[in-house]
C-alpha cells in the first residue's frame, strides 16, 4: 500500500501554494512540462478530488468541502471507475465485499449511500483498492497536497538520478569534470545576461583559457 501524507485540512490549505511553487521549480529544472505535472485528470485520479475542484484549488479559488458521507461516495465512485480489474471491468459489489472482508449487504449499503462508513470500512476498502491511507476521507485540499507531494518526490528522484549520471560522466571525462567543478555552464549562462559585449568578451576569454587547460582524450 502506498504511504499517505498526513496533513490536517487547515494546514493543507496553507501548504498548497508552497507545494505548487516547489513542484513548479522542479519541473522547470528538469524540463518537465507544467501540463504534465499539473494534469488535472491525473491529479484527480491520484487523490480522488473531482477535476473541477482540483482546477479551482490549483487556481487558488475556494471550492467548498463536502461532508464525510458525500466525500466517501465521491471517492469510492472514482475508485470503481479508475481502479479496474485486469480485464478492464469494474469490480462488483461482491468482489469488493470479499476483498474488504465484509458482507455483500454491507458493501452494497456503503456503495449506495444507505450506510455511513466507519474508519474500519474505509481502511478495508482502501487496502482492497491499494490506495494510500486517507484516500476516502481526507479533505480535498489535504488530498491534493498529498498527491502533489508524491509528484514532488518523483521529481526529486529524477533530479537525483540525473545528477548521479552527470557525476559518473564527469569522473570519466576530464573536460566534463572541469565543467562540473567550475560551474562553467552556469557561468556561461550568467555571462549571456551581461549588459555589454565588452563584459561578455572578458568572460569568454577566461572560459577559453580554462577550457584550453584540459583536452578530451582522443577517441
Amino acid at each position: 500500500m502506498t504511504e499517505g501524507f498526513e496533513v490536517p485540512g487547515a494546514t493543507a490549505t496553507v501548504l498548497l501554494p508552497a507545494v505548487v511553487v516547489r513542484v513548479t521549480a522542479l519541473a522547470n529544472r528538469l524540463g518537465v512540462p507544467h501540463t504534465e505535472v499539473f494534469d488535472v485528470q491525473r491529479l484527480s485520479a491520484a487523490c480522488g478530488v473531482p477535476e473541477p475542484v482540483v482546477r479551482a484549488l490549483l487556481g487558488g479559488r475556494p471550492a467548498g468541502e463536502p461532508d464525510l458521507q458525500a466525500r466517501f461516495l465521491q471517492r469510492l465512485d472514482l475508485l470503481r471507475r479508475t481502479r479496474l480489474k485486469p480485464n478492464g471491468r469494474r469490480y462488483t459489489q461482491q468482489e469488493i465485499a470479499d476483498g474488504a472482508g465484509m458482507s455483500r449487504q454491507q458493501a452494497g449499503a456503503l456503495i449506495n449511500g444507505d450506510r455511513r462508513p466507519t474508519m474500519e470500512h474505509c481502511d478495508a476498502i482502501q487496502r482492497f483498492f491499494r490506495v494510500h491511507a486517507g484516500f476516502l476521507t481526507a479533505e480535498d485540499s489535504e488530498a491534493l497536497v498529498g498527491a502533489l507531494q508524491r509528484s514532488e518526490q518523483e521529481l526529486l528522484q529524477q533530479l537525483a538520478d540525473r545528477e548521479r549520471e552527470a557525476a559518473a560522466a564527469a569522473a570519466d571525462d576530464p573536460l566534463e569534470r572541469l565543467l562540473q567543478d567550475h560551474g562553467v555552464r552556469g557561468i556561461a549562462w550568467r555571462a549571456a545576461q551581461l549588459p555589454t559585449d565588452q563584459h561578455r568578451d572578458k568572460v569568454a576569454e577566461w572560459l577559453d583559457m580554462l577550457l584550453e587547460s584540459v583536452k578530451r582524450p582522443e577517441s
